[in-house]
């Protein structure tokens, strides 16, 4: 099957797609070398990672370059973070043995939080979910009967209330307790694993895992926030409209929102750039105290846009006497 379309997900938008129609290197992608944090229970070696064919493969084998031990391959956008969207990975495994793991790994020094979305431990008939959680390394499992040898699309949908697993376009695992559920920036990885110094996933023959392609998503929700209503014919910032500012700060950390439009509205009387005056400078300060607090709650790179500058008409006037309420307000559109 072919990676699904741009709007393939309702609410999503596809913001990256590889059917690795190329060869190594793997642009966007790091590969893996070395022991994980040090541990002895599998290597990684970048010779173990190929494209051809229209296939990325990870393969297991005894390499006689690292004393006949079995190594395995893994790679991730290690440069690539986000925090929630979707992804799906279409993959296979040619038979048991190492185990797969399709995860999404945080990018700070922290850990947890973490998320596997198809995680085998050496069965090709089996394959579990996992959150990890809180730094006591808490978990939430789901577990799967299927045959891994199969070609699958493996999906996991991740949002601020809920993380669910899907295979096949299907949903087969959900979690929905927020405080299981990571709200920080993590990164997409795709590896083998071998533990034969602790008796599991260990390999007696050569395997590999085999991707298709993996297709990327990130929501393009949007909420429409009012700030208002402003004193007439003032653009000054009030107690209660700073606390709807820094309601709208928190509703963008909380969401993962990163472009923000501000259209003023006047309720100003007189000439056309007067009106125009009035609503752009409602826009301003509203800009300028949701930069601070988006600041005070360490949210960096979103966007914010005050719409009317620099056009040479207002962006509302008196001439909305049939829907006053347009008038005297700031309108936040995020998403």
């Amino acid at each position: 099957m072919s990676p699904p379309g741009v709007s393939a997900l309702p609410g999503y938008s596809r913001t990256y797609v590889s059917n690795f129609t190329g060869s190594s290197p793997l642009a966007g992608w790091n590969v893996y070398s070395g022991t994980p944090g040090g541990a002895s229970n599998t290597v990684w070696a970048d010779s173990h990672v190929q494209v051809q064919g229209g296939l990325l493969q990870l393969n297991a084998y005894q390499d006689p370059a690292f004393n006949n031990e079995w190594v395995t391959g893994g790679l991730c956008q290690c440069g690539v973070a986000k925090t929630y969207g979707a992804y799906f990975v279409r993959s296979r495994l040619t038979g048991p043995g190492p185990t797969q793991v399709e995860l999404l790994w945080p990018t700070g020094s922290t850990w947890p939080p973490e998320i596997d979305f198809n995680e085998t431990f050496g069965s090709a008939t089996t394959t579990t979910a996992t959150i990890h959680y809180t730094s006591a390394n808490l978990q939430v499992h789901s577990t799967l009967n299927i045959n891994m040898t199969d070609w699958h699309t493996w999906g996991v949908i991740w949002t601020p209330t809920s993380i669910t697993y899907t295979v096949d376009g299907q949903a087969w695992g959900e979690v929905t307790d927020a405080s299981k559920i990571p709200n920080q920036p993590m990164r997409l990885g795709l590896q083998q694993q071998t533990f034969c110094s602790f008796g599991w996933a260990c390999p007696v023959t050569p395997e590999s895992m085999q991707v298709n392609w993996v297709a990327e998503y990130s929501s393009v929700r949007q909420d429409t926030v009012t700030v208002g209503s402003f004193a007439t014919n003032s653009s000054s910032l009030s107690t209660r409209l700073k606390l709807q500012i820094s309601n709208l700060a928190q509703t963008i950390k909380s969401k993962n929102y990163n472009l923000v439009t501000l259209v003023g509205y006047s309720d100003a009387s007189g000439t056309s750039v007067r009106r125009f005056g009035t609503s752009r400078a409602r826009a301003a300060h509203v800009r300028q105290y949701l930069r601070e607090q988006l600041a005070a709650l360490d949210v960096k790179g979103v966007i914010i846009v005050t719409a009317g500058d620099p056009s040479t008409r207002a962006t509302a006037s008196n001439t909305m006497t049939a829907d006053t309420t347009e008038r005297g307000k700031v309108v936040a559109q995020v998403s």
